[in-house]
């Protein structure tokens, strides 16, 4: 029973309340264009279900705690069904029942009757809040705490691997990987793993000269402590800074926000590059991730941070740092998912105000129905794929199959 708990106060709970943060800060982007256009608002909630907690301020607006805490919404004024966007008929009928209610001119206070321009920037505010969230806790880390540099500095080559072939030599430090600079050695791993089949250039300073290698990433399956098995790129290198190699920096206030911009645009640049070789067929998928895969991610992480140092003042500020670290990483995948053009999502919404705003009227509401039939089955076959991906990763299917045998 306990040990049940325990699992539950690990895995769950923490995943809970990070999921819960991200999605109210983006709700809370939209909210606050929202607001600064003068759109009536009905209610803000974080949490869903029965409401635990209820209370409406002089605008109007009830703010409202549920039970459930699974993310979070803002309800505009006017909003009768999930697409946010009716046709020419239902926005007739919708501003006769508002001039009927509050008067002539009563309609400009609804989110729909706003210029598709403002529409289009209280839609991409939800996003735009989750890269800001992002920036800002990157900023605040590297600021307050600052980070360590670990030169990729090659201590291992491995014996007939691709890194063999190309002429890597013990000691040899990675200075560039395919034109871009390096600093640290985490950015050598993410290119190469995201490099299976294609040649990576590598600049690497060996006695004082530069000398230009090339190695193709084969790829290998691993057991990953925190995403579990995944088929990743790897060449065969084993990375270990030197005594002298490391750094530890802590930023300026301008600094850190450049370098929190940074690491944003490089995990929007590392997620871009994995949809692109699925595309082509360069990569399998199994790198998706649903609900299970970053509940065990925030699980892993939570235990990691709790044994890596004993004393609870350690544990605390430990726990702080890697949940917040990855909120920052889990926000920009939320607000990257937004941005894609599939109806019920953010993106779906740009792309309908984008044929508003050239064909002068709203899509019809039939092409919206379809779009949005289309769009959840989509969603809902991403999230079955992403699910069976991460019961494939905790090897649930072996583990049944040990139980039937």
């Amino acid at each position: 029973m306990l040990g049940a708990l325990g699992q539950i106060l690990i895995y769950i709970v923490p995943f809970l309340l990070v999921l819960t943060f991200i999605v109210t800060i983006h709700e809370l982007g939209h909210f606050l264009v929202a607001r600064a256009f003068g759109v009536k608002v009905d209610r803000f909630a974080i949490g869903f279900g029965k409401a635990i907690f209820s209370r409406t301020d002089r605008h109007g607006i009830e703010w409202r705690f549920g039970w459930m805490p699974l993310g979070g919404y803002v309800k505009f004024s006017g909003d009768l069904d999930a697409s946010s966007v009716p046709d020419q008929a239902g926005l007739a009928e919708l501003r006769q029942r508002v001039i009927a209610e509050g008067g002539p001119g009563a309609e400009r206070d609804y989110f729909h009757f706003k210029p598709v321009w403002q529409r289009a920037l209280i839609v991409v505010a939800g996003p735009a809040a989750n890269f800001v969230l992002a920036i800002t806790i990157f900023a605040i880390v590297f600021m307050s705490v600052g980070t360590q540099l670990r030169p990729a500095r090659v201590a291992q080559v491995q014996a007939g691997s691709p890194a063999a072939a190309a002429g890597f030599q013990v000691g040899d430090l990675i200075t560039g990987v395919n034109g871009k600079a390096i600093k640290d050695g985490g950015e050598v791993t993410r290119t190469v793993m995201l490099s299976s089949g294609d040649p990576v250039r590598f600049t690497v300073e060996r006695q004082g000269r530069a000398v230009e290698l090339t190695a193709t990433p084969e790829r290998r399956e691993e057991n990953d402590p925190i995403a579990g098995r995944v088929k990743v790129g790897r060449i065969g290198l084993g990375l270990a800074p030197a005594a002298g190699d490391l750094r530890h920096v802590r930023y300026g206030p301008v600094e850190a926000v450049a370098e929190g911009v940074r690491q944003t645009g490089d995990v929007i640049g590392s997620t871009l590059t994995y949809l692109g070789r699925l595309v082509t067929g360069r990569e399998s998928g199994d790198q998706f991730s649903g609900p299970l895969g970053i509940a065990k991610a925030t699980g892993s992480l939570t235990t990691a941070a709790v044994e890596a140092n004993p004393d609870p003042g350690a544990i605390a500020i430990n726990l702080l740092l890697t949940l917040t670290t990855f909120a920052a990483i889990l926000s920009i995948g939320i607000g990257f998912l937004n941005l894609l053009p599939i109806p019920v999502l953010d993106g779906g919404h740009l792309l309908f105000y984008g044929y508003e705003a050239v064909a002068r009227r709203p899509v019809a509401a039939r092409y919206q129905e379809m779009g949005y039939r289309a769009g959840l089955a989509l969603l809902a076959g991403f999230m079955l794929f992403a699910t069976w991906n991460d019961l494939q990763k905790l090897n649930i299917f072996q583990f049944l199959g040990g139980l039937v045998s």
